[in-house]
């Protein structure tokens, strides 16, 4: 046994880490060759595609070097705001070549983290029932590498692969980062159409399609709502407010609660307030954007929903759709 064992550590010991050959020249450096990488490994071109998307204000959510399903409707929408023929494929020679001609920074650059990186105060863990969030004094990120990693729009496990050994603590320490800090001129949104059945929001100055987030639309228990809404108000950093009359599935409490802001508050870091009671806002959980349920609010990433509602004003058009779902019959 002890001989097998060893034989075994060495064979580890040989075997080539999981993210082999990810860093950031390789990352800047990549090239679509037409043909779709698997979508459960981390691949540069993904993560160069999803950076250039985001800076070009159509979001992939969390960006981490992967062909998901919000990277490929990010694709598809961006496609369709240059005018380029649909194809069954995402990502095309075409649609490469546009995301190249946004800017040509480079997606991945050296970051020096910086005391209020690493300060906190971070929770030392996020309890997962409501009622336990109302005792916190805040609803801080878990952990450095959390905090960083949706400063920079990306995945842990990205962060974690594009730097080897490091645990984000350390103000002073050079990282390796998504670049996509942007400077936001875009016209101001004068509507906003938020589609059910393919769980997305488009934001439009007049007829033109300028972003695009994937979002989470409401559950089958709590549906989101018909029609036209519009934005009543704009909240940052926002205090959640729980009333019993919602009876959200898990939620015991018969009495009302209020839960402080932070990130990982249940509406994250922005609260849009439209007409009705219902809301856009951000998530304590980036990477389950449109692939889970809400009760029936329109959920974004933090970051997402922060640039939306620097595009909005109060009075804004938000109509409720469900053109895909319509398509198909």
């Amino acid at each position: 046994m002890v001989r097998l064992f060893a034989g075994l550590m060495f064979f580890v010991c040989l075997a080539p880490p999981a993210f082999a050959g990810l860093d950031a020249a390789a990352v800047n450096n990549a090239e679509f060759k037409g043909k779709l990488p698997s979508d459960d490994k981390i691949n540069p071109a993904i993560v160069k595609a999803q950076v250039l998307l985001d800076r070009a204000s159509f979001s992939p959510g969390e960006i981490d070097g992967k062909l998901g399903e919000n990277a490929e409707k990010a694709l598809r929408a961006f496609a369709e705001s240059k005018g380029l023929a649909a194809s069954k494929q995402p990502l095309t020679s075409e649609v490469w070549g546009a995301l190249l001609a946004t800017g040509s920074d480079p997606v991945v650059v050296d970051y020096k983290l910086t005391d209020k990186d690493v300060k906190g105060p971070f929770l030392k863990k996020l309890p997962a029932k409501m009622e336990d969030l109302k005792g916190l004094k805040s609803l801080d990120y878990t952990s450095p590498r959390e905090a960083v990693a949706e400063k920079f729009h990306m995945s842990e496990v990205l962060l974690a692969a594009l730097n080897p050994g490091k645990k984000f603590d350390e103000a002073g320490q050079t990282i390796a980062v998504m670049n996509v800090a942007v400077k936001e001129n875009k016209p101001t949104v004068t509507r906003v159409e938020v589609d059910k059945a393919s769980q997305t929001v488009k934001a439009f100055a007049n007829s033109q399609l300028i972003a695009f987030f994937p979002a989470t639309v409401g559950s089958e228990e709590k549906p989101s709502p018909g029609g036209v809404l519009k934005v009543i108000s704009i909240d940052a950093n926002p205090y959640y407010r729980y009333n019993p009359d919602y009876k959200f599935k898990g939620v015991k409490s018969k009495r009302a609660f209020k839960i402080r802001p932070g990130p990982n508050n249940p509406v994250g870091s922005q609260w849009i307030g439209l007409s009705e009671g219902y809301g856009i806002h951000g998530t304590s959980n980036p990477s389950k954007v449109s692939k889970s349920e809400s009760n029936g609010c329109v959920r974004l990433t933090n970051w997402d929903a922060d640039r939306l509602a620097k595009l909005l004003k109060k009075g804004t058009e938000v109509a409720f759709v469900e053109r895909e779902a319509a398509n198909r019959k």
